[in-house]
């Protein structure tokens, strides 16, 4: 027959006196020799919700187990119920009961290289969520995933490697031209327009007008060679045929070119085949796409047409063909272009009125490509006084025109912001 026993309730017991039950979440104890408990209550006694918070830490040789009451790992039941437990003594028979708290033990997996302390964040909370989902990609996810993630490490990597070698060359540069230098290129680029992709070449630091935009850049030699034909029926065009261009109206810069033509020599090859070239120009700016078989009638060299193609239209399909068109940025290109070949022709100067009229493009487009060029703009004389205003008025319509000339050093415009202009309530 069992042995009877009393039980003895503990009053007004001690946090000291309080039973301790713990369960494993990875299974069961089998001997309790091996592990060494130790029990940890928050020392901030002021805050009511920190004063009730215990730890249970149990260590072995092989793993550590932790275990709270608070937290996402406690056991919610200590908040909904109370728990006791009887502790029996042997020699009395008498089995104290005691209130209880239980405790869920969960494994803690030291990170190598690493030191865990109770006053040191959790690993994961310094990671960002990036980190945190490509660290569930490596543990679960699958093949196609991993590659995937793999893939995008190698590329940040190409990339740090990247910014590295930016940031050497970029301080390699500044020891060899200074600060200051690139300082001055940096305000020099933002301050070019939109339209610098659709300018000639440009050498801003020739030591003569005629080297910044090289006539070689224009025309190459074997192209000014092939003009040689086309030139020569240019500068043997009779009276009666310039009458006809001028009826036309439509190339009032070759015209004026043409009657003005030195009287013999190289000089006036050269200005009759720029004269041919300005004209196969100007009549780009009217098409809205280039045939093969443009300038065929005025005798075209192949070379000549395939420079034209290639530098002043761009591929398109349509219907099924590819066409070379004519754009609006293209139109802005011829113009830079017959801009700066009027400025070989005419000695540094160009005539704005008679180019933006030729070219069928509004006023102030030419003028913007002009100070884009770095050109010193000059504007019509006005009279001011009685006498003035009359000498301008008899004076031929040449007074009116805008002109522009190539001076060293270039001209830097600022950028002009447009104002729209309000309209008056009434």
């Amino acid at each position: 027959m069992d042995a009877s026993c009393t039980l003895v309730c503990c009053e007004e017991e001690r946090e000291a006196d309080k039973a301790v039950i713990v369960q494993f979440s990875n299974g069961n104890l089998k001997n309790t020799q091996k592990l060494d408990f130790t029990f940890y209550k928050n020392i901030d006694e002021a805050n009511p919700r920190k004063k009730t918070r215990r730890m249970l830490v149990a260590e072995s040789d092989r793993l550590s187990y932790v275990g709270n009451n608070f937290g996402t790992g406690s056991l919610k039941c200590n908040n909904l119920c109370k728990y006791y437990v009887g502790v029996l003594n042997k020699e009395t028979m008498q089995m104290e009961v005691h209130s209880a708290q239980l405790f869920n033990m969960q494994p803690v997996i030291p990170v190598l290289g690493e030191s865990t302390t109770e006053t040191e964040p959790p690993e994961d909370s310094n990671k960002s969520y990036r980190e945190k989902v490509d660290s569930l990609i490596e543990a679960f996810g699958t093949n196609k995933q991993k590659r995937a993630l793999s893939s995008r490490r190698l590329n940040q990597v190409g990339s740090d490697t990247l910014l590295k070698a930016v940031a050497k060359a970029a301080e390699n540069v500044i020891e060899q031209k200074g600060l200051e230098a690139l300082q001055q290129e940096v305000a020099q680029t933002e301050s070019m327009s939109d339209l610098a992709p659709f300018l000639p070449p440009c050498h801003p630091d020739a030591d003569r007008p005629e080297n910044v935009y090289l006539f070689n850049d224009l025309l190459t030699p074997v192209e000014y060679g092939a003009l040689a034909e086309a030139g020569a029926k240019m500068a043997a065009l009779t009276p009666e045929d310039l009458q006809k261009m001028r009826d036309d109206g439509r190339s009032l810069c070759v015209l004026n070119h043409l009657e003005n033509l030195p009287s013999g020599g190289e000089a006036r090859e050269r200005q009759a085949r720029c004269a041919y070239y300005l004209r196969l120009l100007i009549g780009m700016s009217w098409r809205k796409s280039i045939s093969r078989k443009y300038g065929e009638e005025e005798g075209c060299p192949r070379i000549i047409l395939n420079k034209l193609t290639k530098t002043f239209s761009v591929e398109s399909f349509n219907n099924g063909s590819l066409q070379n068109v004519v754009s609006t940025s293209m139109r802005v290109k011829v113009a830079a272009y017959c801009l700066a070949l009027l400025l070989h022709m005419g000695h540094m100067t160009a005539n704005l009125t008679r180019l933006h009229r030729d070219l069928g493009l509004p006023e102030n487009k030419i003028i913007e490509v002009a100070k884009s060029m770095g050109l010193t703009l000059i504007k019509p004389i006005r009279g001011k006084t009685k006498k003035e205003k009359e000498e301008a008025a008899a004076a031929p319509l040449m007074e009116e025109h805008k002109l522009a000339t190539l001076e060293l050093p270039l001209v830097k415009y600022n950028a002009m912001i447009e104002r729209r202009k309000r309209k008056k309530m009434r």
